[in-house]
C-alpha cells in the first residue's frame, strides 16, 4: 500500500516555516490568472487564504461574507474582477508585499 500524505498539510506547515514560500503561492496564482488559467489559480488562491488569514478574517478585511468567499475560491467559482481585485488586495496588504506585473515575450 502506497504512503500519502495530505497535501494541503504539507502547504500549511511550508507556509509556517517560510514567509517567501507564501509570497510565491500569491505569485503563482496570480501569473496562473493572467496566463488564461483561472481554475487553478483560483485553488492556489484558496489555499493561500487558508494559511494565512483564513476566511473568516478575509470576510471581515473585504466585507464579502465567509460563505461567498469560499464559493468564489472554489473549483466552480467564478468570482467578477472587483471581487477577484478585493481578494487580491486584501492578501497583498496582509502578505506585506507589493505587486508589480511584467511581459515576458513568448518564444
Amino acid at each position: 500500500m502506497a504512503l500519502t500524505r495530505d497535501s494541503s498539510g504539507t502547504v500549511v506547515e511550508r507556509a509556517k516555516r517560510d514567509p517567501a514560500f507564501v509570497t510565491a503561492l500569491l505569485d503563482e496564482a496570480l501569473t496562473l490568472f493572467l496566463n488564461g488559467e483561472p481554475d487553478t489559480a483560483r485553488i492556489v488562491l484558496r489555499d493561500l487564504v487558508n494559511v494565512t488569514v483564513g476566511f473568516e478574517r478575509l470576510a471581515t478585511a473585504t466585507g464579502k461574507p465567509a460563505k461567498s468567499l469560499h464559493r468564489m475560491l472554489s473549483s466552480k467559482g467564478n468570482p467578477s474582477m472587483d471581487n477577484f481585485a478585493i481578494i487580491i488586495g486584501a492578501l497583498r496588504k496582509r502578505l506585506g508585499v507589493k505587486l508589480a506585473a511584467r511581459t515576458v515575450r513568448a518564444a
